[in-house]
Protein backbone atom coordinates (compact mmCIF):
# COMPACT_ATOMS: atom_id res chain seq x y z
CA UNK A 1 0.00 0.00 0.00
CA UNK A 2 1.75 3.25 -1.26
CA UNK A 3 1.35 6.27 1.01
CA UNK A 4 1.24 9.84 -0.77
CA UNK A 5 4.09 12.21 0.24
CA UNK A 6 3.26 15.92 -0.30
CA UNK A 7 5.82 18.63 0.57
CA UNK A 8 5.21 22.03 2.22
CA UNK A 9 6.41 25.22 0.59
CA UNK A 10 8.76 25.78 2.97
CA UNK A 11 10.12 22.21 2.50
CA UNK A 12 9.71 22.54 -1.71
CA UNK A 13 11.41 25.86 -1.24
CA UNK A 14 14.47 24.16 0.77
CA UNK A 15 15.39 21.42 -1.91
CA UNK A 16 14.94 23.66 -5.17
CA UNK A 17 17.37 25.85 -2.94
CA UNK A 18 19.79 23.42 -2.11
CA UNK A 19 23.29 23.53 -4.49
CA UNK A 20 24.70 20.46 -3.07
CA UNK A 21 23.42 18.04 -5.71
CA UNK A 22 24.70 14.67 -4.00
CA UNK A 23 22.34 15.81 -0.47
CA UNK A 24 19.17 16.71 -2.35
CA UNK A 25 19.59 13.05 -4.00
CA UNK A 26 19.85 11.64 -0.52
CA UNK A 27 17.22 13.75 0.97
CA UNK A 28 14.78 12.93 -1.81
CA UNK A 29 15.54 9.39 -1.60
CA UNK A 30 14.20 9.70 2.13
CA UNK A 31 11.24 11.14 1.50
CA UNK A 32 10.32 8.81 -1.25
CA UNK A 33 11.06 6.47 0.77
CA UNK A 34 8.47 7.28 3.17
CA UNK A 35 5.58 6.50 0.32
CA UNK A 36 6.43 2.89 1.27
CA UNK A 37 7.14 2.97 4.97
CA UNK A 38 6.51 6.02 6.88
CA UNK A 39 7.70 4.65 10.23
CA UNK A 40 11.96 3.98 9.06
CA UNK A 41 13.53 2.70 11.18
CA UNK A 42 15.22 5.59 13.18
CA UNK A 43 12.28 7.45 12.40
CA UNK A 44 11.06 9.08 16.35
CA UNK A 45 8.41 11.34 17.35
CA UNK A 46 9.03 14.60 18.91
CA UNK A 47 8.39 15.00 22.08
CA UNK A 48 7.32 18.35 22.29
CA UNK A 49 5.00 18.55 18.98
CA UNK A 50 1.40 17.52 17.83
CA UNK A 51 2.47 14.14 16.16
CA UNK A 52 5.56 15.85 13.93
CA UNK A 53 8.00 13.11 12.93
CA UNK A 54 11.79 13.42 12.11
CA UNK A 55 14.05 10.88 10.12
CA UNK A 56 17.63 11.76 10.14
CA UNK A 57 19.53 12.38 6.85
CA UNK A 58 23.30 13.02 8.27
CA UNK A 59 23.59 16.41 9.73
CA UNK A 60 19.99 17.32 8.27
CA UNK A 61 16.39 16.70 8.80
CA UNK A 62 13.20 15.85 7.61
CA UNK A 63 9.94 16.62 10.23
CA UNK A 64 7.09 15.07 8.81
CA UNK A 65 3.22 14.06 9.92
CA UNK A 66 1.53 11.28 9.52
CA UNK A 67 -2.20 11.04 8.43
CA UNK A 68 -2.88 7.47 8.52
CA UNK A 69 -6.72 7.89 7.49
CA UNK A 70 -5.95 9.81 4.34
CA UNK A 71 -2.26 7.56 3.72
CA UNK A 72 -0.54 10.94 3.51
CA UNK A 73 2.64 11.83 4.56
CA UNK A 74 3.03 15.57 4.88
CA UNK A 75 6.60 16.62 5.09
CA UNK A 76 6.50 19.96 7.01
CA UNK A 77 10.33 21.14 7.31
CA UNK A 78 13.71 19.97 5.80
CA UNK A 79 16.62 21.90 7.54
CA UNK A 80 20.19 21.72 9.39
CA UNK A 81 20.08 20.13 12.67
CA UNK A 82 21.32 23.63 14.51
CA UNK A 83 17.94 25.40 12.66
CA UNK A 84 15.11 22.04 12.07
CA UNK A 85 13.72 22.96 15.97
CA UNK A 86 13.50 26.44 15.80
Amino acid sequence: MAWQVSLSNQARKFLRDLRDERLRGRIEEAIDALAVNPRPEGMKLLAASDGIHRVRIGDYRVLYAIRDAELLVLVVKIAHRREVYR
